[in-house]
């Protein structure tokens, strides 16, 4: 083992070492960056089951918050979260309390030593971390239907795509690609695909470019070695970084970074293995991984890339943990402990068949500032109500509502799970409980075949609610629409 000198100074984290293989794994990479030189200040804290079970319903005690809030920084094992019992995700709620915007997933093949259908592949994903259906806004809403909220804001997605591009500049990435389905979630979707687009124009110099998620994740499995840097919002980048770090050879390997404005979490991809834990065989590279990320988190990219090359040279070396140990190609098994000895008695050295690491001299944080924007002209235009209706006719249900609110607003439609079905419905599109209908000006009229919106008060609003309860209707939710600048804010029902 070559020496390294210590890191410029002491890290200043708190250590969670979690559930399940946590502590093992936390152990085998507190080890290694000790053998490193690392030096640490660290604060360990207790999060995830036993906080759970011990009454704490958010799974983080506040003596944890106050350490969490002194360091800034937090270098995390898995945790589990007790099913059956309605707990929240405790991963979710950290990163969401302290605005830990980007998720940060590399996915590498280590060909041919790690088993893999994909000899070259290198790809980053830059995940939006903290809005998109991961809000959990849910509700019942009728005895058949069901809603999630699908949340897309214009600084959230401006903070999410700046901060990919700076990546890609900053770790000299030559592409990045835009994931959307911006072909039916106009709006949300939309918006993050526009504002990509617009940002993308100040970085000349990266290659950037747009796909459709399905058919994206379709290409990015065939044909991983085509990606460079990925972008995308929260559930979108949950899922391809999954298929990403699964067909570079092994989940286990992939460390992840959750980046924020004050506050950072690195941590693996994976989860706590309670079907293996204190078996001593699990494999502690995906947190070693997330601790590299930590030391280029804190401009230590010298140590960074001396710790990686020893574990590029371990892996080459066919030292091998069983879930990547391959008859044909490894040399030895090994158990967590013993990889991290393997590790260590390599520190110094570098790899062979794989390139070097390289670290970039360039120090300094990735800080994203929020964009300021002139507020745009917002005008009331319409509302769509939801009612709960047993009715299966569209037709009636359009008759009777037209006459239970025509002395309030005009019924311009209504859909049933986004078609519309009045008027002018099919027979054939099956109907649910759940209608939305949509009101308008009742001086709106008819140009080249489509109502012009006009200015509502939202006193109108009140009083057609007002209006259909007294008529009966059971009313579920409301919805106002909007224009911004004179362009709608609302999208149109399929067959509108």
């Amino acid at each position: 083992m070559k020496e390294s000198a210590s890191t410029t100074k002491p890290l200043s984290i708190v250590i969670a070492k979690g559930d399940g293989i946590g502590p093992e794994i936390m152990d085998a990479t507190l080890k290694i960056l000790e053998a490193a030189n690392v030096q640490i200040d660290a604060t360990h804290i207790e999060i995830g089951e036993k906080a759970f079970l011990a009454g704490n319903t958010s799974g983080i005690t506040e003596d944890a918050w106050d350490a969490i809030h002194q360091k800034k920084v937090i270098l995390k094992a898995p945790i589990t979260t007790p099913q059956g019992k309605g707990y929240k995700s405790l991963n979710v709620t950290i990163r969401k309390s302290l605005g830990l915007f980007a998720n940060v997933r590399p996915a590498v093949s280590y060909h041919p030593y790690v088993k893999t259908n994909h000899e070259v592949m290198d790809i980053v994903m830059i995940r939006e971390n903290e809005e998109d259906l991961y809000a959990g806004i849910e509700h019942q809403q009728t005895d058949e239907v069901t809603q999630c909220l699908k949340l897309i804001s214009r600084p959230g997605t401006e903070k999410i795509v700046r901060y990919a591009f700076e990546y890609a500049r900053k770790f000299n990435r030559k592409k990045v690609t835009c994931l959307v389905k911006d072909n039916i979630m106009k709006i949300t979707d939309g918006l993050f695909h526009s504002i990509f687009k617009e940002i993308s124009k100040e970085y000349p110099d990266i290659e950037a470019e747009s796909q459709i998620i399905d058919i994206a994740s379709a290409r990015i499995a065939n044909r991983p070695q085509d990606y460079d840097v990925l972008v995308t919002s929260n559930l979108y980048g949950d899922i391809v970084s999954d298929i990403t770090a699964e067909i570079s050879g092994s989940v286990g390997l992939a460390g992840s970074s959750n980046i924020g404005q004050e506050y950072a979490m690195f941590e693996a991809i994976h989860g706590s293995a309670p079907d293996i834990a204190g078996k001593g065989i699990a494999n502690p590279s995906g947190l070693l991984h997330g601790a590299i990320q930590m030391l280029q988190y804190f401009g230590e990219a010298e140590k960074a890339a001396y710790i990686q090359n020893a574990w590029l040279r371990t892996i080459e070396d066919g030292m091998h943990t069983g879930d990547i140990y391959n008859d044909s190609i490894s040399k030895k098994k090994l158990n967590t402990s013993e990889f991290a000895d393997a590790v260590i008695e390599r520190l110094g050295q570098n790899p062979e068949h794989f390139a070097k690491i390289e670290f970039n001299s360039d120090d300094t944080r990735i800080v994203i500032k929020d964009t300021e924007h002139a507020p745009r002209k917002k005008e009331l235009v319409g509302v769509d109500v939801f009612i709960d209706d047993k009715n299966r006719d569209a037709e009636a249900l359009g008759n009777s509502l037209v006459d239970a609110s025509k002395e309030v607003l005009k019924l311009k439609m209504i859909t049933n799970r986004g078609v519309k079905v009045y008027p002018g419905g099919m027979k054939s599109t099956f109907c649910t409980d759940h209608w939305r209908l949509r009101f308008i000006s009742k001086s709106a009229e008819k140009v080249n075949g489509q109502y012009e919106y006009k200015n509502i008060t939202a006193q109108e609003v009140i009083d057609i609610q007002s209006q259909l309860v007294k008529s009966g209707f059971d009313v579920i939710k409301t919805e106002n629409l909007y224009t911004f600048d004179g362009k709608i804010g609302f999208s149109l029902g399929q067959g509108e």
